[in-house]
């Protein structure tokens, strides 16, 4: 197995000190306990600039959007992820992404919340801390650069390659899985994640 530092190692070195070097490779290459709390992190789908009159919050998806996302939703359906909570942006580009993804993530509870637009990793991070015990799985639909933040901040670790690809970049309709050892949300740390998938439009092109 490939051993990989990452940013998220990185940081939760700098929050912990000496005990960050949980974050580090040697503990990251032993075997994983079985997963209490699984999230899925989707960034909205493309969306359109053309009309230079509207607000950003009301941009809608764009053709290529339109196609992609529900893409996406059969991906998410393949990796029988079937969410209990869903958060999301209220954003129309986000909304739209929700609706198309909707056939494959059936009855659960979504939120739309205000916090999920246009902010940071830190941001989002609490508000994946404030979701209630009980609920083991959940969909997050948002924006960058706070989506992307998020994702390195949570991937302690995973398949090396998947890992160098998020790295680099976390596309429109791109998504990414992560599994968790703790029990409660309000639990969750930097790094204590293990990316389980993260698969972008062009994957299924």
């Amino acid at each position: 197995m490939d051993l990989v530092i990452t940013a998220a190692r990185i940081y939760g070195l700098s929050l912990n000190g000496i005990d960050g070097l949980l974050y580090g490779p040697f503990v990251a290459q032993r075997q994983p306990k079985a997963a209490m709390l699984s999230l899925a992190l989707l960034r909205h789908a493309k969306s359109s600039w053309e009309a230079k009159d509207i607000d950003d919050f009301d941009r809608p998806l764009n053709d290529r959007g339109r196609t992609a996302a529900p893409v996406m939703g059969a991906v998410l359906q393949e990796l029988n992820f079937a969410p209990d909570r869903i958060l999301c942006s209220p954003a129309k580009r986000t909304q739209e992404t929700l609706t198309l993804i909707s056939p494959f993530v059936k009855d659960a509870e979504v939120t739309f919340d205000e916090q999920l637009y246009l902010t940071s990793q830190e941001t989002l991070l609490s508000r994946l801390k404030a979701v209630p015990v009980g609920v083991k799985k959940v969909l997050m639909i948002g924006h960058n650069p706070g989506m992307h933040g998020l994702a390195l901040m949570l991937a302690g670790t995973g398949d090396a390659k998947s890992i160098s690809r998020l790295e680099d970049k976390f596309p429109t309709a791109a998504l990414a899985t992560f599994s968790f050892p703790q029990v409660a949300w309000r639990d969750l740390t930097p790094a204590s994640g293990h990316l389980e998938a993260f698969v972008t439009p062009r994957d299924r092109a």
